[in-house]
């Protein structure tokens, strides 16, 4: 029955099935997100740790630990198969030299690029059957959501 809600019943019911369509639709794009990421050897915490960090900046291991809500040896493990992989590089603070920050190299970079844009071209042809002027919409209302979380 919670699949089958008819949209002219009172709004509680309406908040209750787009809860359940945006957890679907979160839960299928992250499933086909971890599938493209198999292509790339590399894995979703690795991934997300890389995305941080383009867009953070260079951070230290706690730093990052707390952006991700991983402890610090799980960062620690993570950013040693990066580097390894040539994905991240450690660095010295100029200003501190007992602090040691980790920075996305070209090779990361790159990865982010093709992996985003293969969930992109994932997203285009979901939405192929979507008018433009549908699409536009529901990225406005999506920004509007995303505004408030």
């Amino acid at each position: 029955m919670r699949g089958e809600i008819v949209m002219d019943r009172t709004s509680e019911i309406n908040i209750e099935k787009m809860e359940i369509l945006l957890r679907t639709i979160c839960f299928n794009i992250k499933k086909k997100g971890r599938e493209i990421l198999q292509d790339f050897n590399i894995t979703p915490p690795q991934f997300d740790a890389l995305q941080v960090l383009e867009d953070e900046g260079e951070l230290t291991i706690g730093d990052l630990s707390s952006k991700l809500f991983l402890a610090p040896s799980t960062i620690t493990y993570l950013v040693d198969r990066m580097e390894k992989n040539c994905l991240v590089t450690r660095i010295r603070d100029n200003k501190d030299r007992r602090s040691i920050k980790i920075k996305v190299e070209d090779k990361g970079f790159k990865l982010i690029g093709e992996v985003i844009a293969r969930r992109c071209t994932y997203l285009e042809e979901v939405t192929k059957e979507m008018k433009a002027d549908d699409k536009i919409k529901l990225t406005a209302y999506l920004e509007m959501m995303s505004s408030k979380l």
